[in-house]
């Protein structure tokens, strides 16, 4: 595992996204814990796209115009629907520090489907774990395998430390209710533009 394989990978994750302003949001609404699993689901999310770019599904996906089609309006629709969720979800303002364990299985729910419903982290896989694994080796599949696990935890690492941060911040917006709807506004516009920018991806 190379240097310049880290550096990309932690390039690459640390750019915001719809993972990490999950595990933003969900840090800052409902605490640590939930910032955290957050983060966890989202790296679950990662899991369809590395065995799709190992089997060569990722092929299939880049070559097929219709089922590219297909996973990014879904991606788009469930990025709208999560828009509409957080500007309507006055309850975001009263959070209850011991939220219940359903609480943490949607999140789990909602930061796998961010994730899976994004075709071009499948083709990122595709294009971009092959450039790190030398021409014509024998346990080259091992090898990809072995560098995704790497991005796996990069990428758990990298937004939980953006949902704990984001819960450390949460007393201090938590009692003002006009400070919490600015930020469920500003969540639900952000879901909005990174659906706009799904829409507008082309393979």
């Amino acid at each position: 595992m190379s240097i310049a394989f880290l550096l990309t990978t932690l390039v690459v994750v640390a750019t915001p996204g719809t993972g990490a302003v999950y595990s933003i949001a969900a840090g800052l609404t409902r605490g640590t814990k939930a910032g955290i699993v957050a983060a966890f689901g989202c790296t679950l999310g990662v899991i369809p796209h590395m065995v799709a770019a190992i089997t060569g599904l990722a092929a299939i996906l880049n070559a097929s115009a219709i089922a590219f089609q297909t996973i990014k309006w879904l991606g788009v629709a469930y990025l709208l629907y999560l828009a509409w969720r957080t500007f309507r979800d006055t309850s975001l303002i009263d959070v209850d520090a011991g939220a219940a364990p359903s609480s943490f299985w949607r999140v789990i729910r909602t930061a796998v489907l961010i994730n899976l419903l994004n075709p071009k982290l499948t083709i990122f896989f595709f294009a971009f774990l092959p450039q790190f694994v030398p021409a014509g080796a024998t346990n080259g599949v091992w090898q990809m395998a072995g560098l995704s696990l790497v991005f796996m935890v990069v990428t758990f690492v990298v937004f939980a430390l953006y949902g704990v941060f984001a819960a450390t911040m949460r007393n201090q917006v938590i009692t003002r209710p006009k400070v919490m709807a600015w930020l469920r506004r500003t969540f639900a516009a952000t879901y909005v533009l990174l659906a706009g920018r799904l829409a507008l991806e082309t393979r």
